[in-house]
């Protein structure tokens, strides 16, 4: 679990786009999978926790759209809402080798990595989805499959069209991998 969670919550924070949010679905999937399939074979733990990851960000949009359809209901009864939002730091990855890089070399690589993540938050969700899983969490078509609720086919063809579209943002700034 704990070599997952860091991917696990920069998967949801892309899909959720809320940090609290994701915070919280990471940890109510990895309870989950603790109480339900601790009794599973190891082999099998990483699919069921990304097919209730899935679900319980599935869960959160399903949740979300009621509650903005109640929260716009009664706001147009009386006084607009003043809710302010506090979203939680963002977590710094951890960096291997940082040490050895100069501060120009840094500021480049976080750069670059920044533009990287703006064009991955701005794929279709089902495409992110699949490229995540598959680049990644380092899944097999069949794994991502199966995670997804897709067949084989949807998993490759979402996944081409991910890489496609990145390697056009990305070449369009000047950045070759």
């Amino acid at each position: 679990m704990a070599g997952v969670e860091r991917r696990a919550f920069k998967q949801t924070v892309y899909a959720v786009r809320d940090d609290d949010a994701s915070l919280d679905i990471v940890q109510d999937a990895m309870i989950k999978l603790a109480e339900k399939y601790g009794d599973r074979p190891a082999a099998e733990l990483p699919l069921l926790f990304q097919r209730i990851l899935q679900n319980a960000m599935h869960d959160y949009f399903r949740r979300a759209k009621v509650r903005n359809t109640w929260v716009s209901l009664f706001s147009s009864l009386g006084n607009a809402d003043d809710e302010d939002f506090d979203p939680l730091e963002t977590f710094e990855a951890q960096q291997g080798s940082a040490g050895s890089e100069s501060n120009e070399q840094k500021l480049e690589r976080e750069q670059v990595l920044q533009l990287i993540d703006d064009e991955i938050q701005k794929l279709p969700a089902r495409q992110r989805e699949a490229f995540l899983m598959r680049y990644w969490e380092d899944m097999d078509v069949a794994e991502t499959a199966a995670a997804m609720g897709c067949s084989e086919g949807s998993v490759k063809t979402h996944c081409s069209r991910a890489t496609h579209t990145l390697a056009q943002a990305l070449k369009a700034k000047g950045i070759t991998l």
